[in-house]
């Protein structure tokens, strides 16, 4: 029996501050074969004036040495990448700063008696490349403007480039008009981003591939099933009792992707009938389940209508476990007493939203993005592809859907 598909270069684990967490940055991952940047102050290199031979002298005048003996150079471009966290998730900025030897920049955000949003950075970013982590969680409204208000404020400070990193896109849900005289509310979303000043947005999972060309600048869309796929390998489980399930039709591409990278395991689909918002009622499976593992995918769980619904389903068809893994936790009530109703035997969500100590349950399993989103924002402060042989598997180059990067 073969057992499931054998883990990827991204190595990811539950989040357990026990554990020791495993850094992904190493020399071939790196471009230009920079050193692991963990290793020293601020997460850029040292590089010695002296040289190693005493043959050879620097090629940097004296003049243009600083007193600590590093080069203006030096002392210049490690400070030219700035991280700075909003309050929607600043846990896992936390966590991405640490992944990349950085500390999170200084920043004051307050609200007034009347609900309105300070924003003063508390250091200053001229000339810098801007990082901004703030999801646009519930309550999306406030962190949303929270959002435009910090990129307004790095725009006046007169940073190089502003980059939006957005784990969570709010209203990505609305991205097209489904009956007359309605919004496409993550156009005008977009918009606003883009009107605030940000050069570039940093996306994970955006609810359909469209989203991307709401926006008239660069996107970089990063996925979140490397996360998970590294966990489920981590498991026991044979990938002959293997099936991926979508709940929807509409996600049947992100399962066969998902399918594929499980050792090519065999499709299911859930067919539903959507009858309100976040109202949902299945009709019927469309595949075979009886005697399997299956492992339902999808992007965002919110009030776990669909997933739950689906679940009992393939229960009824004979499936002898069944796995919710998700990106997105939204968990709108109610959503706990769904997914802990016993239908699942885990659910697998990442931390691109943070959750509520209330919302735990036994069956939930939270994997952190930090790793992936701090390596993509590496590589765009370099100004490398974030397609390189960290993302090769076993036989080639997965595509790029596949693998959690575009």
């Amino acid at each position: 029996m073969s057992t499931l598909l054998q883990s990827s270069s991204f190595i990811s684990s539950p989040i357990n501050p026990s554990r020791p967490r495993i850094s992904l940055r190493n020399s071939s991952v790196r471009c230009n074969n920079v050193v692991q940047s963990v290793n020293f102050d601020n997460g850029k290199p040292y590089r010695s004036t002296q040289s190693s031979s005493p043959n050879v002298t620097t090629s940097i005048p004296s003049f243009l040495l600083a007193p600590d003996t590093r080069s203006i150079h030096d002392l210049v471009n490690k400070n030219r990448l700035r991280i700075f966290s909003g309050t929607a998730n600043p846990a896992l900025a936390q966590e991405i700063s640490c992944y990349m030897g950085l500390d999170l920049g200084k920043i004051k955000i307050k609200r007034f008696a009347d609900g309105e949003i300070y924003v003063q950075l508390q250091e200053s970013v001229r000339g810098c490349d801007v990082f901004l982590v703030q999801p646009t969680c519930p309550p999306a409204n406030e962190n949303l403007m929270e959002l435009l208000v910090m990129i307004d404020a790095c725009r006046r400070a007169s940073a190089k480039t502003i980059t939006a990193v957005i784990p969570y896109f709010g209203y990505a849900r609305a991205d097209r008009k489904t009956q007359g005289r309605e919004s496409i509310a993550a156009k005008l979303v977009a918009n606003l981003i883009t009107e605030a000043g940000a050069n570039r947005v940093l996306a994970c999972d955006l609810h359909s591939g469209q989203s991307m060309g709401y926006f008239d600048i660069p996107v970089d869309h990063v996925y979140g099933q490397p996360v998970i796929l590294d966990y489920l390998a981590s498991k026991t489980i044979c990938s002959d009792d293997l099936v991926v399930v979508s709940p929807d039709v509409g996600g049947v591409a992100r399962a066969r992707a998902f399918a594929k990278k499980l050792s090519d395991a065999p499709l299911a689909i859930v067919d539903k009938r959507r009858h309100g918002h976040n109202v949902a009622e299945v009709m019927n499976l469309i595949g075979d389940v009886k005697g399997k593992v299956a492992v339902m995918v999808d992007d965002m769980i919110d009030t776990a209508g669909t997933i739950s619904k689906g679940a009992a389903l393939l229960h009824q068809e004979g499936a002898r476990e069944v796995y919710a893994c998700t990106t997105h936790a939204v968990f709108s009530p109610p959503a706990i007493e769904r997914l802990s109703s016993g239908l699942f035997q885990e659910v697998i969500i990442t931390n691109t939203i943070p959750l509520a100590e209330k919302n735990y349950f036994p069956q939930l399993t939270v994997l952190s993005v930090a790793n992936l989103l701090g390596e993509t924002i590496w590589r765009v402060h370099d100004d490398c592809s974030i397609i390189s042989p960290f993302y090769l598997c076993q036989g080639g180059i997965e595509p790029f859907s596949s693998l959690g990067i575009d």
